[in-house]
């Protein structure tokens, strides 16, 4: 399988060839606040030190970094970021020249506000909706009545740009998936991102049984269902995975004053790798060689489907550049061995977790 076919525009097999401390940064995710109009019960908050608003000129300098670094994509993430100044740093990132810029939203805000970050350059919408009706949306977001304008703006904004549905299902709204998943479908997005809460991280079984038909126009969602289909869960790493996790080396998430790992190592309290400068990519780089992500319980537990499969094949380029058999039938990845093989020692007693 080609990392192209999953459907995430900024994972491919060009990028596991060519990822190091100096290939373009591919994807950076920057939480400009933790402020949030609804109470998502399934929410993980961020960490106590990087609560808060991002100071402007903070968010600022890490796009000044990002940029001089040859950034790709980037997304604006919270809290819901909507609620902080946004205009200055889309116009930064326009001016500098970023493909794509994206914005996870819970959709509540009115239209002419994502109207006008559209017009500034905003060219990805990632729009929550956890039910397929008002009663099920309120269970999931706290009891907020927001359901109805919700739905309006994933449907006006899907006639205009790039727009992807994130659906996370728990106990309280499993049941009615398929009819939830169905609904979203015909609001006309691009894609739609199933994924289970992290206090629920199972194998999302009850989504095979979505048509063949539909999953046709989603291939993030066609992705996440035939994984569903093998019995393989959205989240979590195997012994036979590789445990390394090269994604790190062009890819970073930050808050506050600090560069973590990924986003879902960072949301689920994880360290930071180290604080924001022009020495991040050294440091991310010594990280990825000194991190064991299958020792590490955050990474082992939580790390995405995607992800797992993007780090192994990583592994299986870097032993294939090695040993100089390009071309060749290599076996899949086995307890990181292949990422030893090319000279990257793992320390299974060196994590990166927060007490």
């Amino acid at each position: 399988m080609k990392l192209e076919d999953i459907g995430f525009y900024t994972l491919s097999d060009a990028r596991a060839r060519e990822a190091s401390a100096t290939s373009p940064f591919w994807r950076c995710e920057l939480i400009v606040t933790d402020r949030c109009n609804l109470k998502c019960p399934y929410c993980r908050g961020v960490r106590r030190e990087i609560r808060g608003d991002m100071p402007l000129a903070v968010a600022r300098r890490v796009l000044e970094l990002w940029i001089a670094d040859g950034l790709r994509n980037v997304r604006f993430s919270g809290g819901e970021p909507t609620l902080y100044t946004l205009a200055p740093l889309i116009d930064q990132c326009r001016e500098g020249g970023v493909k794509r810029i994206a914005i996870s939203t819970n959709g509540t805000a009115s239209l002419d506000v994502y109207y006008d970050l559209m017009r500034r350059g905003v060219n990805d919408f990632s729009i929550s909706l956890d039910g397929g009706c008002c009663a099920v949306s309120e269970r999931m977001n706290g009891g907020t009545d927001c359901w109805s304008g919700v739905v309006a703006n994933i449907r006006a904004l899907s006639c205009l740009t790039y727009v992807t549905v994130g659906m996370v299902f728990t106990d309280d709204n499993i049941a009615d998936c398929i009819e939830a998943v169905r609904f979203a479908s015909s609001l006309g997005p691009a894609d739609i991102r199933v994924i289970p809460a992290a206090q629920y991280a199972t194998a999302l079984g009850k989504l095979a049984e979505l048509p063949d038909d539909l999953l046709a126009k989603h291939p993030i969602l066609r992705y996440r269902v035939e994984n569903a289909r093998e019995q393989r869960p959205v989240r979590g790493i195997k012994v036979a995975d590789c445990h390394k996790c090269w994604l790190a080396l062009d890819d970073m998430a930050v808050a506050g004053k600090w560069h973590f790992p990924c986003i879902i190592h960072l949301r689920e309290g994880g360290a930071p790798v180290g604080e924001i400068g022009p020495g991040m990519r050294e440091e991310r780089a010594a990280w990825v060689q000194e991190h064991d992500s299958y020792a590490d319980p955050i990474c082992r537990r939580n790390c995405l489907d995607v992800c797992v499969d993007y780090n192994n094949k990583c592994d299986r380029r870097r032993l294939r550049a090695s040993a100089g058999v390009r071309g060749k039938v290599l076996p899949r990845p086995r307890g990181g061995r292949l990422a030893a093989a090319v000279g990257s020692e793992r320390q299974a007693g060196r994590t990166t977790i927060c007490g």
